[in-house]
């Protein structure tokens, strides 16, 4: 059994240490986890960058959006109980993770354009891979836009996601709103100050 390090260690030789506890089974699935979500968040924000309105966010802006996706998603708990309705006692909580779902869907984009290209889904053209998500979601019916969260697939629920922020209803009217923020009394009667368009 291996020594505990004596004072003064530091942080590097602490984690060194600690590591040598590891069995290297452990160590090489964690290795292998990292590099399936690393895969994963490359094919993510290539969807963004197909779905979402490029014209306005720019790929930066869609780069963004796909990480905010990502942190969502990290910190969604099934079972949550979420906030009710202005006088209404009805408690409701969250469903279940979609997280499972759509990490097998993006895979499974990878899997589509291998088959149909040669190539990684992110190293398409636009519009291949519009086209590839178009082929996939030809089955989706919807009458409105569900919460991210019960959206059966991960296009849908990146859109649902990015459709429910300020940043989008900012977009779609082209003026600074500020959706669920208070602006000061003195300022409501005044008209929002419209957006920068994009050169």
């Amino acid at each position: 059994m291996q020594r505990l390090p004596s004072a003064g260690i530091t942080r590097r030789s602490f984690l060194a240490w600690i590591t040598a506890l590891l069995p290297a089974s452990l160590l090489a699935r964690c290795k292998g986890a990292g590099t399936a979500r690393n895969a994963e968040d490359e094919t993510l924000r290539a969807l963004a960058s197909t779905v979402l309105p490029l014209g306005s966010l720019g790929s930066s802006g869609t780069d963004r959006v796909a990480a905010d996706f990502r942190r969502w998603l990290d910190g969604y708990r099934p079972g949550a109980e979420l906030l009710h309705g202005y006088g209404t006692s009805d408690l409701s909580y969250s469903g279940p993770s979609p997280a499972a779902r759509w990490s097998a869907q993006l895979r499974e984009f990878e899997s589509a354009s291998q088959g149909s290209y040669g190539r990684a889904f992110h190293d398409l053209s636009h519009d291949q891979r519009l086209e590839l998500v178009d082929t996939v979601l030809a089955g989706e019916e919807l009458a409105s836009w569900p919460s991210p969260s019960a959206a059966r697939h991960v296009a849908m629920g990146l859109l649902a996601y990015f459709y429910s922020t300020p940043e989008a209803t900012d977009l779609c009217y082209g003026a600074a709103i500020g959706r669920n923020a208070c602006r000061p009394l003195a300022t409501s009667a005044e008209l929002p100050v419209p957006l920068q368009r994009r050169v």
